[in-house]
């Protein structure tokens, strides 16, 4: 076993490293100069070359560090010369633990492919696939299959995958965020398959952490495997967080939080898109109906959607269609699925009663490559201090700027402490790496206590119940439109809006807007500095429709600037073959002149 670890006295030298130089296909290179990057990231340096090679490799990274392209840009090369050799099952397996995750790097994979114009078949399985898809899918066969270990195992069980045939054609095996393989209950689905896996084959372990979890799988997959550890990402603990992304906090009662969430949105004090993080289903949708009164529109994400949903809302937020997510993080429904199951067997429900079913591969506090996430928020603190870093983790991504805003009550000031612990070594760190958040003043928040503490009294557990319910039936209608549509239409984005209003009733329009009395002065000049902020680095603070092609505009409008009586002069010809406003013209010269 190679361990490698390279120093940081290289970094500044390795900084401007291109991806011609890690020897790569020129397909390759400017497939990803057509995506806009250039320049290879730390973990791409390191662990390129080393798959290039054919070697195991067992990877570290923290999350938004270019893991993904890391093992994709070396199995596509590896695959290009393979050429049209004759197999009977997929040449490589990518393996995640959500679906979410899934999809992601099934779009990178063809994205990759289409600017390389090269032939090679991908494909995702998802467990809910029926096994008449399964087979469409990898008739053929593809050449990279991308699903979950499960899927791959259900396969296997009902003959749609041949183990023999896997024992022949598979020529690489890559796990990705290997940390949570195990975790997420994958171990004997894992086992299944690698008593099918040749000796030949190339493995690869993708991870954010280490743990028992990653060392079990070294075991149980690799042979001899380069260990590849960045000393930038293991050996400094400063670094857990990056430093580009501003890490605030704001200490209020559990009852407050609302108030305090409507304060930072409404009175724009932290900057678009903004991920806001919840521990249960039922609260993201408390969150929404909530805001929404205020004229603040959002979405939730959550694991009982259906898979095609949960795809779309992701696509249009990162494609800003709408500024704010909730999102309930889904080590906490996972944790709840079991007790929601016992409850289903053992009490007797109201046949009426909608019974809500989480999807167990769902998952977006890791891996999900968000983009352009300034702030994420935590309205409920997560339950450990990974938990925290995997949310944060979603700002600040490819060395932008991000900022996360905690709101902790009383009873999550023991996790608080666990956080800060982990952030530093000695005390002057801990102090130091979550703040309290600065532009909100307690005037601020008091001015708005009136209108938000009448707004939740409405938002009450049965309007969450009927809300929730209805908007799942709505999306489960609209999944099957959607799965239909994107065939067709991979790219559209405009075919359904997940940000729509969840109340009965349309919000009153006082409430739309804080009106001038009761916006704090202090908040208000940090509000404007934040604007001018956001303009310096060519972020626009409001959104206008789109013009039509052409640029018509209210000057061009043909509506407003085409007259009908004008018209009907300037266009009606006479026998002499002039308008009539010309021949009147024509007369008046002609008097005026014999006069």
């Amino acid at each position: 076993m190679e361990h490698r670890n390279p120093t940081s006295g290289n970094e500044e030298k390795e900084e401007d490293v291109g991806f011609e130089e890690l020897g790569l296909d020129p397909r390759l290179t400017r497939a990803m100069s057509k995506k806009g990057i250039d320049k290879a990231t730390p973990i791409q340096r390191e662990a390129i070359p080393l798959i290039l090679e054919g070697k195991d490799v067992v990877a570290r990274a923290k999350t938004g560090s270019g893991k993904t392209f890391a093992y994709l840009l070396p199995m596509l090369q590896k695959l290009f010369s393979e050429g049209g050799s004759e197999k009977t099952a997929p040449s490589a397996f990518v393996l995640v633990p959500t679906r979410e995750l899934c999809q992601q790097v099934y779009s990178e994979a063809l994205s990759l492919l289409e600017f390389c114009r090269v032939q090679l078949k991908v494909v995702q399985l998802t467990a809910s696939m029926p096994l008449t898809e399964m087979k469409t899918a990898l008739a053929g066969p593809p050449d990279i299959v991308v699903s979950t270990p499960a899927c791959i195992s259900t396969s296997i069980s009902k003959g749609v995958l041949q183990a023999s045939s896997i024992k022949d054609s598979l020529s690489m095996l890559i796990l990705d965020e290997a940390d949570l393989l195990l975790s997420y209950g994958y171990e004997d689905d894992l086992k299944s398959l690698v008593s099918n896996v040749p000796r030949r084959c190339q493995c690869l372990l993708m991870s954010a952490t280490s743990s028992a979890d990653v060392d079990k799988l070294k075991k149980l997959v690799l042979h001899n495997p380069v260990i590849l550890t960045l000393s930038d990402i293991t050996h400094s603990k400063e670094e857990i967080i990056p430093k580009n992304v501003q890490q605030f906090l704001i200490s209020c009662s559990s009852q407050d939080k609302l108030l305090n969430l409507l304060a930072l949105l409404k009175l724009e004090l932290v900057q678009k898109k903004v991920l806001i993080f919840v521990n249960s289903i039922d609260m993201g949708f408390r969150i929404r109906l909530f805001l929404e009164q205020f004229g603040i529109r959002s979405a939730v994400l959550n694991a009982e959607l259906p898979q095609n949903s949960r795809l779309h809302i992701l696509e249009e937020f990162n494609a800003g269609v709408f500024d704010y997510l909730v999102a309930a993080d889904d080590s906490q429904t996972k944790e709840k699925e079991p007790k929601d199951r016992e409850n289903k067997m053992s009490s007797k429900k109201s046949k009426k009663q909608v019974r809500h079913k989480v999807d167990g591969e769902y998952g977006v506090v890791r891996g999900i490559d968000f983009k352009n996430v300034f702030t994420v928020i935590n309205f409920d603190m997560p339950e450990s201090s990974a938990g925290y870093i995997h949310r944060i983790g979603r700002t600040g991504r490819a060395f932008n700027t991000g900022v996360s805003v905690s709101l902790v009550s009383p009873g999550e000031d023991a996790i608080l402490e666990e956080i800060k612990s982990v952030m530093g070594d000695d005390n002057q760190q801990q102090s130091d790496s979550i703040i309290p958040f600065p532009l909100l003043t307690k005037n601020a928040v008091e001015s708005l206590r009136y209108r938000a503490e009448d707004v939740a009294k409405i938002v009450t557990k049965l309007a969450v119940r009927e809300s929730r319910a209805q908007e799942l039936r709505n999306e489960i209608l609209n999944s099957e439109k959607l799965k239909a549509h994107f065939e067709h239409n991979p790219k559209d984005l405009d075919l359904l809006k997940h940000d729509k209003l969840l109340s009965k009733k349309a919000p009153p329009s006082h409430l739309r807007e804080v009106p001038e009395y009761l916006i704090d002065r202090t908040t208000k000049e940090a509000s404007s500095l934040l604007k001018l902020s956001m303009a310096a680095m060519g972020i626009k603070t409001s959104k206008k429709r789109p013009k039509l092609k052409g640029g018509l505009g209210s000057s061009r409008d043909p509506l407003k600037t085409f007259s009908i009586e004008r018209g009907r002069k300037r266009f009606h010809k006479g026998k002499n073959g002039k308008t009539k406003e010309e021949g009147a013209s024509n007369r008046r010269k002609k008097a005026k002149h014999e006069a």
